[in-house]
């Protein structure tokens, strides 16, 4: 999965890193990494730090309306002092654009704008399927598995960064 920053206007890349969104220091990296996984209705979260390079599953926001994920997001943000943001850019299997990478995209940039830290752009394919996966591997049935998805696949898309990173 192909780590895509910035150039919200642009097609998307697949596999194809592009400019930072906000510039970054050659200095070692510390600090807390919160990273999403964009829904219409859920968006999964998790957190992550830079000295250990691990992410876990924090939280899933159920909430439609702009305004609520906002401040659910803004609250997340005051409690875990993050130093930059991650967002999971859902691409066709093809790697083509499709009709939630544009509103995702919009998403990854309100961050940017509201909050004031850099964001990155992952490539999010099928991290969703793998975390139904290994949720049903573990036993997670029915609702539960509905309720950890999103917030597992954040935390693969939050481990994809930090191996790109590398």
């Amino acid at each position: 999965m192909a780590l895509l920053r910035g150039a919200f206007t642009a097609a998307p890349q697949a596999a194809v890193p592009t400019s930072t969104l906000c510039p970054r220091s050659t200095a070692p990296r510390k600090g807390t990494v919160l990273a999403f996984d964009f829904g219409l209705k859920r968006i999964g979260v998790a957190v992550g730090e830079w000295e250990t390079r691990t992410a876990h599953p924090l939280t899933t926001l159920n909430a439609e309306a702009n305004a609520e994920r906002f401040a659910r997001i803004g609250a997340l943000l005051q409690e875990w002092r993050p130093v930059e943001l991650v967002v999971g850019l859902p691409l066709a299997l093809t790697g083509e654009a499709h009709a939630l990478t544009q509103r995702c995209r919009r998403f990854a940039h309100q961050l940017e704008g509201r909050f004031g830290l850099p964001v990155a752009l992952v490539d999010e394919r099928l991290t969703s399927v793998e975390a139904e996966a290994r949720l049903r591997e573990a036993g997670v049935r029915g609702r539960a598995v509905a309720a950890a998805v999103d917030a597992l696949a954040a935390q693969r898309i939050l481990e994809d960064f930090f191996r790109q990173q590398a």
